[in-house]
Parts: structure tokens; C-alpha cells; sequence
């Protein structure tokens, strides 16, 4: 039985132009400053339109642009004006490239950061760590940040960006919060008026459990996100979802830092519509 919500499905629609959306992850190569950073910042920005274009070709609906080759990552203010720069550069060469709406995340946790190169690019949504509650990553301890990113939003004119913010995200231990179940979490994120909320497994490539996707779908009226760990094989099972980010199955045998692979990613598309 699918648990769709009006007000979820209408977000997705409106964003995505269909009820339920792929959203492909475009892995920026390292930006300037970082310990694997090789490339000027116009090649880096000429392969993410690639891939972009890729993604489009194979029938994706949206696209979310990280910078997942930065490890290992600085927290929050620490990440620095070269990359935000680079960040809202590489944005506008992929807003160039193709109509689908743009995400932005910077790692780890910088949402003001991404809420700046998203308004900078003309990005639709960004994807946040530490929305609500605390919790302990590999980069240390994230903070809640809905009060601080929302005024900020206001601040510089940003309120069409969207805010998709994880909860109980991957990477991350949250004995500090295991007496808020994931469920409380996602109604505490609709509280404080997030846009959406994602759903993710243990780690990069992990699938999320559909169980608590499915709980966390019938209990908010903002869309549910799956964050990671989506394969052509497994996103029937998650009926509960509104949009998926897809970032590690649809690369060169199924690791992130991979080549994108056409044939994989349309994969990913054919099972979405074939359910």
C-alpha cells in the first residue's frame, strides 16, 4: 500500500515535475585547498556538467552536487571561501549544463555554507546535517543548526532554496539522542519547519531500512528522502518514499568515487518506472 501524503507529494511535484524523483549526486572532484585537490577548478566544473548531462540523459529528474572528494572534511565555519567559491562556480557550469533542479551540500554540516552556494547558483534545494538535535560524526560533534540556517535564509533573500535536512544521518553515532527514536526526530525537523526529510543507512552506499522509511513517512507531512544506498534491485522496496538520492550504485562498480556509468543509471530509472 503506498502512504503518500498531499502535501509531500505536491513539494516533489512542484520541485521535480513528477510525484516521486531521482535526484543523481554529481561528486565534485577535491576543491582547492584540500589534501587530494589535483584539478583547476574549471575542470572540476567540466566533469560535473558531464555527469549532469549523463544523469538528465538517463531520465533523472534532479541533481545534488557535493563535495565528496574533500575528505577529510572541516566542520562546519571551518570550510573556507575557496570552496564556497568553487562550490557556486562548479553550481552554475551544472545549472548550464541542464534544466534539472540543483541541490547543493557541503561537507560536513556547513549549511550556511551550502544555503549561500545554493542562492549564489540558483540551486532549488540544499541538503543539511544537524537540523535538529546533536549528534557525533566523523568530524566531531554536529549541533542543531534550524534556528541559525533559517534566520540566515531570511538574511539574504534565499527562501525558494529548500531545506532537506538529514536525520539520524550516516557517519555518525547518536547515543546522545538514543532515547529520541527516528520518527520523533523527523516530526521535531517538521516542527522546526524543515522542507524535507532524509532517510539514510550507516554509511555511504548503505540502504536506509525500509521499515523506517516507512514509519517516517506515515508520520510527517514533508516529503521522505532515502539518502543513501539505492540500487535499481532494492527502490521497489521503499514505497514509502517521495524522492531518492542516488550516488553510489550508479557509478563504476558501485563505489561513489567512480566513473559514472550510463547503463547503471538508467538502470535506476527503468526500476523506478516499472513500479
Amino acid at each position: 500500500m503506498l502512504t503518500y501524503h498531499l502535501d509531500s507529494r505536491g513539494i516533489i511535484q512542484s520541485l521535480f515535475g513528477v510525484p516521486r524523483a531521482l535526484i543523481g549526486v554529481v561528486h565534485a572532484q577535491a576543491l582547492p585547498g584540500t589534501p587530494a585537490s589535483r584539478l583547476a577548478v574549471s575542470a572540476i566544473a567540466e566533469m560535473a556538467a558531464v555527469e549532469a548531462m549523463i544523469y538528465a540523459a538517463a531520465g533523472f529528474h534532479g541533481l545534488i552536487l557535493e563535495n565528496t572528494h574533500d575528505r577529510p572534511y572541516l566542520k562546519g565555519a571551518a570550510v573556507g571561501p575557496e570552496i564556497i567559491t568553487a562550490m557556486s562556480i562548479i553550481g552554475a557550469e551544472i545549472r548550464r549544463a541542464t534544466p534539472l533542479p540543483l541541490g547543493i551540500q557541503v561537507l560536513a554540516g556547513a549549511n550556511r555554507a551550502a544555503m549561500a552556494v545554493a542562492h549564489a547558483c540558483g540551486a532549488a534545494f540544499v541538503r543539511v546535517e544537524g537540523f535538529v538535535f546533536a549528534h557525533v560524526a566523523d568530524e566531531g560533534l554536529i549541533e542543531a543548526s534550524a534556528g541559525d540556517l533559517l534566520r540566515y535564509r531570511r538574511a539574504i533573500g534565499a527562501e525558494n532554496v529548500l531545506v532537506f535536512a538529514d536525520i539520524k544521518k550516516k557517519h555518525s553515532a547518536h547515543a546522545i539522542t538514543a532515547d529520541v527514536d527516528i520518527v520523533e526526530t523527523a516530526k521535531a525537523a517538521e516542527f522546526f519547519s524543515v522542507d524535507g526529510v532524509i532517510v539514510s543507512g550507516a554509511a555511504t552506499g548503505s540502504p536506509a531500512d525500509p521499515e523506517e522509511v516507512q514509519a517516517v513517512s506515515g508520520a510527517v507531512r514533508v516529503p521522505t528522502i532515502i539518502g543513501s544506498g539505492i540500487t535499481s534491485e532494492n527502490i521497489a522496496r521503499y514505497r514509502g518514499a517521495d524522492a531518492f538520492i542516488v550516488g553510489s550504485s550508479v557509478k563504476s562498480d558501485g563505489v561513489w568515487s567512480g566513473t559514472l556509468d550510463a547503463a547503471r543509471t538508467r538502470a535506476v530509472v527503468d526500476a523506478l518506472n516499472s513500479n
